[in-house]
């Protein structure tokens, strides 16, 4: 990546720049407490911010894949419409289904481009936008974040749940499983309590469902954790000893000297050995799962 790197930015402005992500400060707070933290400060926080140039590794005229824009039926959700990103591999199936639930912005570059990366590996991938409702992702890091802060929790957990079920209605799908970032991370563990026929769920960073929602758990999980990620570990002792009782099937891998966000490429806080690995196990675990 092009300009500061991670190694260059202090930990206390990538502290700083969690709690903007999370919706905790604005970012005129983020770039004001980043500039009186250290010389360079403002450089660093500016250099956090997402490009999105880099996001895309599959193209969308990706000749192995069929992308479209596609609306699904929200019954009880925020509108009762909502609007996603259907991206197929060439031929006619059935294929292995995967939903690809997105960060606290809505479904920006990044994870468009995700939902792409599984469609050229032969799943049909699909990236529900939560924001449709508002318009869609607004292009926009600091609105998408307000718009999405303002929505109906409730609401919007079954927009993406509805999503699901969309996706087990397609013609084309098989199997199906779920896989998320940050806020997609905790989407992704809680279908795993709501959908009994869930074959596979990954939650990059995610929070964890409470300990008493962990028997409805039938799915296998793979989950990934950044090393450096306060926020979201300190649930994880609990959740794993939920799962150990319940005799969930789970594989859970922390990366060393990562940051929460470290899978996300438009960002310093991307770290290309545990993206890749991470992303590896990823597709090794959805063939396994989706394929038998």
């Amino acid at each position: 990546m092009d300009g500061i790197t991670q190694i260059e930015i202090d930990q206390r402005i990538y502290d700083l720049y969690d709690e903007y992500c999370h919706g905790r400060i604005d970012r005129r707070s983020f770039l004001a407490q980043a500039s009186a933290v250290t010389v360079g400060g403002l450089a660093m926080a500016q250099a956090l911010m997402p490009r999105y140039a880099n996001a895309q590794t599959i193209s969308f005229t990706d000749e192995r894949i069929k992308a479209t824009y596609v609306t699904y039926p929200s019954p009880g959700g925020t509108s009762g419409q909502m609007r996603g990103y259907l991206v197929q591999p060439k031929g006619n199936g059935p294929f292995p289904v995967v939903l690809v639930i997105h960060e606290n912005r809505g479904l920006n570059p990044y994870i468009e481009d995700v939902v792409r990366r599984l469609a050229a590996e032969n799943f049909v991938a699909f990236g529900p936008d939560a924001l449709s409702p508002v318009g869609g992702y607004p292009g926009d890091e600091d609105k998408g974040r307000a718009l999405f802060a303002a929505q109906d929790p409730k609401k919007r957990e079954e927009d993406l749940y509805q999503a699901a079920q969309f996706l087990k209605k397609r013609p084309e799908a098989g199997k199906i499983g779920v896989i998320g970032f940050c806020f997609g991370g905790y989407i992704s563990n809680l279908l795993a309590t709501r959908m009994p026929d869930l074959a596979a769920a990954v939650p990059y960073y995610g929070r964890q469902v409470p300990a008493s929602e962990v028997p409805k758990i039938r799915a296998p999980l793979l989950i990934h954790f950044a090393s450096d990620d306060e926020n979201v570990n300190k649930g994880w002792p609990a959740y794993e000893e939920a799962l150990k009782a319940n005799k969930v099937r789970y594989t859970a891998h922390v990366y060393p000297n990562t940051l929460h966000g470290f899978h996300n490429d438009t960002t310093p806080r991307y770290d290309e050995a545990a993206a890749k690995l991470s992303w590896q196990r990823t597709l090794d675990f959805f063939n396994k799962e989706l394929r038998g």
